[in-house]
């Protein structure tokens, strides 16, 4: 369906259309509506809190997008040691399968946009894959999860912390399987075990019963732009959120959804934030973390902020980027839940219940 509706949309927009808003896999988590179990209560990921400024104020962590995306090749390890040098408290990378069954670090599931190569990563080995660079300088490979977490596990990077966002590209059975093997083969920093710095960024509720089952200590956070599907974590204990910032900009639903996840104690993360007053509307709203392509400009922001430079000039364009997702978001969410609805069986929601749940 989106691949038929993909051109059209795209000629017909006002703007760029940000790709995720045409994955049919995407949409696809906002029609899955399995029961939550209240019993799978997750750890409270106490360490991704706002942190408290030289000033005394408490600003948002800087979480590096893909690594320090701005100055290196995505998700590489280069990427990933200018993060560190940065300052950055956190950084976020995802997650792929090999052919092979190797976790390794992408974002997309091709390697087309940063390798060159019309092939996807679930049907290559990880021989084939490792003998591959980025296009971009310094031409960097893609690395593996467990290089990752080797770096992680090394002297002078033990206080910074990962977010993982985990493709739904994959079975997820098998891929959760893979990220707590790999987990477990990798020894952890002596002051710090993995399961206070790793958090498991899930897209979909059906990914929390896999968690329970193989990472149970290890904390989640649900990653989305939908706010009546976000809104389904926050009846299980201690998930966080790593939400599309855009999307919150609605002044009467985004506000009452930052308002209900911080009653709740919830961490509250952003993405993708670059723009610098966008930045700025970020350390207003008092969010946990800002997930960007650029963490030392980021950082710098804060320090700006707390010297009295908190003027946010939100342009025009970016008021209609903001209203044109949350536009795309309402259009296609509300048909795929008919399309879910339309065919419910035994145990699924109908579409009035559906709306209703969405609407608390």
């Amino acid at each position: 369906m989106m691949a038929a509706a993909k051109p059209i949309i795209q000629k017909i927009s006002p703007i760029p259309v940000p790709p995720f808003l045409l994955d049919d896999k995407i949409y696809d988590t906002l029609a899955e509506a399995p029961s939550l179990d209240m019993n799978v209560a997750r750890p409270q990921p106490s360490w991704t809190f706002a942190r408290k400024h030289p000033s005394g104020r408490k600003m948002p962590q800087a979480i590096a997008h893909r690594g320090y995306k701005a100055k290196h090749p995505e998700n590489t390890m280069g990427a990933f040691r200018g993060a560190i040098k940065a300052k950055a408290h956190a950084m976020e990378t995802d997650i792929h399968l090999t052919k092979d069954d190797v976790v390794v670090l992408s974002h997309d599931a091709t390697l087309k946009r940063c390798f060159g190569k019309d092939e996807k990563i679930i049907d290559c080995s990880w021989d084939y894959i490792s003998q591959q660079r980025t296009l971009a300088a310094p031409h960097e490979p893609m690395p593996r999860f467990k290089d990752l977490l080797e770096f992680l596990a090394s002297p002078g990077s033990e206080n910074v912390w990962l977010l993982l966002d985990i493709k739904l590209d994959n079975d997820a059975e098998n891929v959760m399987r893979l990220i707590a093997e790999t987990v477990q083969s990798v020894p952890p920093h002596p002051l710090k075990p993995w399961n206070q710095r790793l958090v498991l960024g899930c897209w979909a509720v059906k990914f929390l019963p896999l968690c329970a089952e193989h990472l149970p200590t290890f904390p989640i956070t649900h990653i989305g732009f939908s706010i009546p599907y976000a809104r389904k974590f926050l009846s299980v204990p201690n998930v966080s959120f790593n939400m599309l910032q855009k999307t919150l900009m609605l002044p009467f639903f985004g506000a009452r959804f930052i308002r209900d996840v911080k009653a709740k104690g919830r961490p509250l993360y952003f993405w993708t934030v670059n723009e610098e007053d966008m930045m700025r509307w970020s350390i207003n709203k008092e969010v946990d973390g800002v997930i960007t392509d650029d963490p030392k400009r980021f950082l710098e922001v804060c320090d700006e902020w707390e010297q009295g430079k908190r003027k946010i000039n939100i342009s025009w364009s970016q008021w209609m980027m903001a209203a044109w997702i949350n536009f795309m978001v309402l259009v296609f969410g509300t048909i795929f839940w008919w399309k879910y609805s339309s065919s419910t069986g035994k145990g699924k929601p109908t579409q009035s219940k559906a709306v209703e749940e969405g609407a608390r």
